[in-house]
């Protein structure tokens, strides 16, 4: 295995919890406040019908999905691998607080289960949420995934962000008071953003213990398609994207987990950057050039 000049994943589980760990993605039945009228309608201008979870589920209950996302890796993780339950598609603490807590419930009672994971805005996190992700985070190792995206408030206007980045430092803030972790996603390439904007996004975004980069993508069906094809928009090339992935990691606090070094859009969906839709040759490139 390649060792990276950064605390990635696999490094992070193997030394918080003692062994190799894997994700095991869930769905709430939910939405996002900035799809449903409250804070806006249609959602960022990237975001596809599917939200952040494209790769999820939400046809079984939660025990089965979760049943059934551990056995399709249990042979190859092997009896003695953990588990993240990871709560990923929209926003999931936009739900009732008995919602959650039945959720985190379930997710924490299972044997194989070491930490669970929960994606989510900065603007979904009223005090009764708090209270529930409190007494869980007492009862398991508990991270809370928020989506910056940028730091540029004027850049998340024209995202259709929905909330400003104090929003996301007060989330932060009352997140670490209750005892949880916290992830911060960046994206690069956002229209109109310099590279100083980035680096001032991965700034911020460094007040969590972890982080998770990705690029611009252009899924189908989404408002950043439709800029794109009128010009509007440019996605970054894999080089490209890279050189700016290596000015974060020297940005980054000794110590900040990256949890992702860039994302995955389904190939269904997507219709640029081409190259994203080759993992192997970008974790092969990934590992050439971040390798020690």
């Amino acid at each position: 295995m390649t060792r990276l000049r950064y605390l990635d994943t696999n490094t992070y589980y193997r030394q918080r919890f003692g062994r190799k760990v894997y994700k095991a993605s869930l769905s709430l039945a939910t939405t996002c406040p900035n799809r449903d009228g409250t804070c806006g309608t249609g959602g960022c201008i990237f975001c596809s019908e599917g939200g952040s979870g494209e790769f999820s589920s939400r046809e079984d209950s939660i025990e089965e999905s979760l049943k059934k996302a551990i056995g399709q890796v249990r042979k190859k993780a092997g009896p003695e691998a953990g588990f993240v339950a990871y709560y990923q598609s929209f926003s999931n603490t936009y739900v009732s607080a008995d919602v959650l807590d039945d959720a985190l419930t379930i997710a924490e009672d299972h044997p194989d289960v070491v930490q669970v994971a929960v994606a989510t805005r900065p603007d979904c996190l009223p005090g009764d949420i708090m209270e529930v992700l409190a007494s869980h985070a007492a009862r398991i190792p508990l991270m809370v995934e928020l989506g910056l995206q940028t730091a540029n408030d004027t850049t998340g206007k024209i995202i259709n962000r929905g909330f400003d980045v104090e929003c996301f430092e007060d989330a932060v803030a009352r997140l670490k008071d209750i005892g949880c972790e916290t992830t911060a996603h960046v994206i690069f390439g956002l229209p109109g953003e310099t590279i100083d904007d980035m680096m001032g996004s991965v700034a911020k975004a460094s007040i969590c213990e972890g982080v998770k980069f990705t690029c611009l993508y252009i899924p189908r069906g989404t408002v950043i398609e439709k800029m794109w094809r009128e010009g509007k928009v440019e996605v970054l090339g894999m080089e490209e994207y890279f050189d700016i992935v290596e000015k974060a990691l020297e940005i980054l606090p000794k110590g900040t987990v990256v949890f992702r070094m860039t994302g995955d859009c389904p190939k269904k969906i997507l219709l640029a950057p081409e190259w994203t839709m080759n993992k192997r040759m970008v974790i092969n490139y990934i590992n050439r050039r971040f390798g020690v």
